[in-house]
Parts: C-alpha cells; structure tokens; sequence
C-alpha cells in the first residue's frame, strides 16, 4: 500500500464520540481529553459536498483563537486547496463547503444566525453557555442541501454558568455511552399526530485517555493535581459535582449516609413534631418555574426543607404558565393532604414584587381571593446568600442548621449547581435556574442566625509547616 501522511489520529474516546450516531452528543468531564481537536476533525467529515456548511461556537471571539489555531494547523493538509476567510471568520473548501467559527458572548447574538442552517453545529465548552443559547440553535440544525448529515456535537468540562443544565442534560439523565431517548410530538397542518424519537448520548473525557498528551507533556497531570481541591476533582477526575466557581460549597449530598444525618444536607423524611414552626416561601413565575417551599423549624432553630413545588414542564427552566387561582389550588391541595402539613398554622413568605400593584391589583391580592396570604419577604440578596452559607456549615459533631427531605428533587439539584456572577462576583448568577434559591432565601431572612463559631484549622502532625509549639 502507499505511504499514508496521517495529519491526525483519532484515540479511543475520540474515536467513539465521533462514530455515535444520535442526533446530540457530548463530550466531557476532566481537562485534557482532547476535545477541542476532535469538534474541529469532525467538522470536516462532509467538506467534499458542495452545499455543506457547519459552524463551531466558543462564547467569546477572543476564545476561538485556540479553535482557529486547530483548524490552521489541520484544514489545509487535509483539503488543498482550502483557505480562511478572516472577516468572515470562515473555512472553505474547493467544493464548496464552508465551515465557520463563530462567539455568543450574549444571549442575542444567536440570533445573528436567524435564517442560517447547517448541517454540523458544534459548542466547545458547553458549559460556558445557556440553554436558550444552545437549545436556539436546534432550529439552525437542517440540511444545507440533499445527502448532507444533520446533528450537533459538543464538549466541556464541570463549572461555568451552563454546568447545571448540562449535567441535567448529559450527566444524570442516563448512564454514560448509553444513548438518552427524547419522544418528540408535534401535529401537521392537515391534524394529524406525529410522535418520533431524538435521542442523545454522554461520552467521558479523561486525562488518561489522552496518551498523547501524556507522553509529550507528562507533567500536565502535576499541574493538575496542583490546582485547589474542587478545580482538581473537576478537571482532573472530571467530578461533576465539584468545580470552580460554584456558589455553595458547603454543600453534601452523599446518599450512603441519608439515614445518619450526619455531614450530609439530604436526610431521609420523617415525622415533624406538632409543636414545630412551619414557614412556606413562593418565588413567583409563569413563563419561568415558580417555586415553592415549606420548612419545619425545631426548638433550636434549626430548618428541615420538608417539601416542595416546583412549577416547570420539564424543559429546562421553563414554567408550567399556571394562573394565580391554580397555582393556589395546588398550594391548598397539598398543604390539606401532606401529614406534616395538614391542620398546621403556615407563615408564608413570598418575593416582595408580588405585591406591586397593577390594573388587576396585585399577585398577592388575587392569592388572598383565593385564601392564602403572604408576607413580602427581605430581598437583600448578599444577606440572604449568607444566611444560607451559615446553615448550611456543619458544626464540629457533624450538623447544620438546614437539611431537605430527599424527596425535593429539584432544590436538591439546582442549588448546587448555582455559580458567582461575572459581573457581581459576590452575588448569585440570577441568569441561571435559581427559583428555588430564591424562595429559600425569603424564609432564611425570616429566621436569621448568626454566623457560626469559627473553627480551628486541625495541624497535621506530618505537616512540613508544624514547627511544633515555637513556631519560626
């Protein structure tokens, strides 16, 4: 056989992201898996079809400097005759084809792409997106012209504004290399019904796949065990449930010691005595979820999250559009069934803007005619963000002064998911899925503790740095 120039070589895990065959796949979790290389390679896959066209997405153009960098290093070698188009930030190829490289630093600059479509659209960090900005681009994903390919690819690594919806999306939602199935319906012009089957599919990236990068850099994986605990366990072990930048980390949720209630902030439920305080907080929503939250407080003050109602349909981040008088209906139902409910006194503590008056009077008018009153609650964001950092801290026998039933599935998955934000370091990203956040926060201001004792740091005896009882 002839000498074969190979410009680049699939690894195992390369090589299986890019043969699956669902429509999305993603391909994530520690840092140096080789995943921006392989969104760039697999961009070419269809470049000898005239009418092709895909597009590669980085959040900033001041990021696609590295997927640029790639695609010099690799497009012209593998297509003569291939030549970039700097003002357009654009690829192409003697046949036609096209390949573009394009930033969505804001959410509306997706819809500089309205009337575009392309076969292969690609997101290099995932994570670093929103889902309206990612699932916008599922209307841009149709053939360019007849036997073309049509599907999305991305990768990623843990943290970042979009972590929690992409580990909801991939991580958690089936077990990995297993493809995910989404039943789609719609209705035809004519009312006829249509059902059909989307499906997605998480592959793992792990350094130790990398072979490549391990051999020409075998210290990258020292530079990695260097980092602070949650950047390694993110990057290094690709530990979904550690990164940097999350808000709460205090945060436990170990379900092998659900039943000792100890260094662990989901207990199994139970009992609440009748002589306990029960408080209720409501962030409103419509086109977003609304949540709800009831809470028992014992004698010491300490709060169980024991219930909760969280209004979403289901896709991310999107409300049920329920109406006042339904949403109070629901509230009542539960509240008359729920054994640690029923017959209890309620104080209900609700987002100040529900009560701001308009032409109909105000939300929490129209709850009243439907026979539940609330207080406006304290939207002092920072204060309420350090309420919640206080209780959630566990003190030197194991305990903390919050802990939530197993059974409020969402608060449990989207408070830790919660990152900073970029332009108020010391507040909550508020473009993220932060309802039940929010709720939380109205009845943490209610019940205000002190910040705990701070405890002293345990010296190892090995410690390099104990210079025994004299010091330097």
């Amino acid at each position: 056989m002839p000498e074969v120039n190979v410009i680049w070589k699939p690894q195992k895990m390369q090589r299986i992201f890019m043969s699956r065959p669902e429509w999305e796949a993603f391909y994530g979790g520690a840092a140096g898996g080789g995943k921006s290389d392989v969104l760039v390679v697999e961009a070419l896959r269809q470049v000898h079809i005239p009418w092709y066209k895909g597009i590669l997405f980085r959040k900033t153009y001041r990021q696609l400097g590295e997927l640029l960098d790639k695609a010099d290093r690799y497009y012209q070698k593998a297509v003569p005759g291939a030549r970039y188009h700097a003002q357009q930030n654009m690829w192409a190829f003697p046949s036609g084809a096209k390949i573009y490289f394009a930033g969505m630093q804001y959410t509306r600059d997706r819809e500089k792409w309205q009337g575009w479509q392309f076969d292969y659209i690609a997101f290099d960090e995932l994570t670093h997106f929103l889902f309206d900005e990612y699932s916008y681009l599922f209307s841009r994903n149709r053939p360019s012209g007849p036997g073309t390919r049509v599907y999305i690819r991305a990768t990623g690594n843990p943290g970042g504004i979009g972590h929690g919806w992409v580990k909801q999306r991939f991580i958690t939602a089936g077990l990995p290399l297993t493809p995910i199935r989404h039943i789609v319906s719609w209705t035809d012009e004519e009312g006829r019904p249509h059902r059909d089957v989307r499906s997605r599919i998480f592959v793992p990236a792990k350094l130790s796949d990398n072979k490549a990068l391990l051999k020409n850099a075998p210290e990258y994986r020292m530079n990695l065990c260097m980092l602070p605990e949650k950047e390694r366990k993110a990057l290094l072990d690709g530990d979904w449930d550690s990164f940097s930048g999350q808000v709460f980390t205090e945060w436990r949720n170990d379900p092998d010691h659900y039943t000792d209630r100890l260094y662990t902030h989901v207990i199994e439920p139970f009992h609440i005595p009748p002589h306990w305080r029960i408080l209720m907080g409501y962030d409103w929503g419509y086109s977003r979820p609304f949540a709800c939250g009831w809470y028992a407080v014992d004698e010491r003050g300490k709060m169980y999250m024991i219930r909760e109602l969280y209004g979403t349909n289901g896709e991310q981040d999107a409300g049920v559009q329920w109406d006042v008088a339904r949403t109070a209906a629901e509230i009542l139902r539960i509240e008359a069934e729920d054994g640690n409910l029923r017959g209890k006194k309620i104080e209900r503590i609700a987002d100040p803007a529900i009560f701001q008056r308009n032409s109909e009077g105000s939300i929490a008018q129209q709850f009243e005619r439907c026979h539940i009153w609330f207080i406006p609650g304290d939207n002092a964001r920072l204060a309420g963000k350090m309420q919640l950092h206080y209780r959630l801290k566990f003190d030197e026998e194991g305990d903390a002064m919050l802990q939530v039933f197993k059974t409020c599935r969402n608060f449990i998955r989207t408070l830790p998911s919660l990152v900073y934000s970029a332009m108020d370091p010391e507040d909550v990203d508020t473009r993220q899925e932060d309802h039940l956040y929010d709720q939380c926060r109205y009845v943490l201001m209610k019940r205000r503790v002190t910040p705990p004792p701070v405890q002293k740091p345990r010296i190892r005896l090995d410690d390099p740095l104990n210079l025994g009882p004299y010091g330097r």
